[in-house]
């Protein structure tokens, strides 16, 4: 894991996984990303987990030891690691309460066409795993509302939901504009797609946008009972051909954040950022195709003028704008405005001002 000052410029790691857990192995036994948010605490602290990759010829799923949640105090330079909650399985989702020292973690074996997926319960001061549900669903986000109570997807569209004040585990149905949700909408795949979920400061509001769907979702987490009621909010990108999201978030002025690899009906495409204020109560604001505006900011080429490897994420467009070209994997809107990207190959961090 980095860490990016903006005052000094300078990106430094703060979090090497396998020097925390002593290990060095390789190939699929080596935790190979973070594949999870670096969820922020009330106190401060980062909780994220660690993830497996992909098993080459000859390698066994189960050479995988499994994932582990870490805890980084920024302000003391620490990592305090977790054990690995369900063996072969790496983390995908850690989401703290604080106030109740837990940690919701969801945990995947990232099997194909439908994996595993375990919804848990970490004690923060114990270490000690509950497991509440078997969820099936990949690329699960956990979001936890103004109750405490958190929530977790489930194959084919329901949602759990646990209170730790009753200890009571529900199964919700979700509608979008009273209906169930269609099948264009991904939301209730029987196969599971990726859904970014975030939550409103006041955390009354749930917002989604499943990965492969041109629509923002908005849910309201106050109303009762066990249907969990959902509207559209609007296109991402209008009149897209075809739109990928894989980094939403929420800003801490409740504006939604978009980043949004397009492809558009003439076939060019771009990566876009997209807003979304919801005390406006209009569509989704596109603000247009990301540019590198430092086109010197890393070396491309070796001395003889080929291209570096892991550099043929960035090309140039005719009209000799530097711009990356495959997906913005990471969002962040920071209080002073400028929201920040990151994008693959090689690892960039962009930071707009729209």
């Amino acid at each position: 894991m980095v860490e990016f000052d903006p005052r000094s410029k300078w990106i430094r790691v703060v979090v090497d996984v396998h020097k925390e857990i002593k290990n060095s192995a390789t190939g699929f036994a080596a935790q190979a990303k973070i594949h999870t948010r670096n969820n922020v605490g009330a106190g401060g602290n980062i909780y994220f987990g660690t993830k497996q990759g992909y098993p080459k010829e000859g390698e066994k799923r189960t050479d995988y030891p499994g994932g582990y949640p870490m805890v980084f105090d920024p302000a003391a330079g620490k990592t305090r690691v977790y054990g690995v909650p369900v063996p072969h399985y790496g983390v995908i989702s850690v989401t703290p309460d604080e106030s109740r020292g837990v940690v919701y973690v969801s945990a995947c074996n990232d099997a194909r066409p439908i994996e595993s997926t375990l919804f848990l319960t970490l004690d923060l001061v114990t270490g000690k795993y509950r497991r509440l549900m078997e969820c099936r669903h990949m690329y699960a986000f956990i979001v936890v509302d103004y109750l405490g109570r958190a929530y977790h997807p489930i194959l084919g569209g329901d949602i759990a939901r646990y209170d730790p004040v009753t200890d009571r585990l529900a199964r919700l149905k979700q509608t979008i504009g009273g209906e169930p949700p269609t099948a264009a909408s991904l939301l209730a795949d029987p196969k599971s797609h990726p859904i970014n979920w975030d939550i409103s400061p006041d955390r009354k509001t749930l917002y989604a946008v499943a990965m492969s769907g041109n629509q923002l979702y908005r849910y309201d987490l106050t109303s009762k009972g066990h249907t969990l009621r959902g509207r559209r909010a609007g296109e991402l990108v209008g009149g897209a051909a075809k739109t990928d999201c894989r980094a939403m978030c929420v800003a801490a002025d409740g504006v939604i954040w978009a980043g949004v690899a397009t492809t558009h009906k003439n076939g060019e495409s771009s990566l876009r950022l997209v807003s979304y204020n919801p005390l406006h109560g209009k569509s989704p604001v596109d603000h247009g195709g990301i540019e590198i505006s430092n086109p010197d900011y890393t070396t491309f080429t070796s001395g003889d003028g080929k291209p570096l490897r892991y550099h043929h994420g960035v090309t140039r467009r005719k009209d000799g704008a530097l711009v990356p070209r495959y997906h913005i994997m990471g969002i962040c809107a920071a209080r002073n405005g400028t929201v920040y990207l990151t994008t693959l190959y090689p690892f960039t961090l962009h930071a707009v001002r729209p």
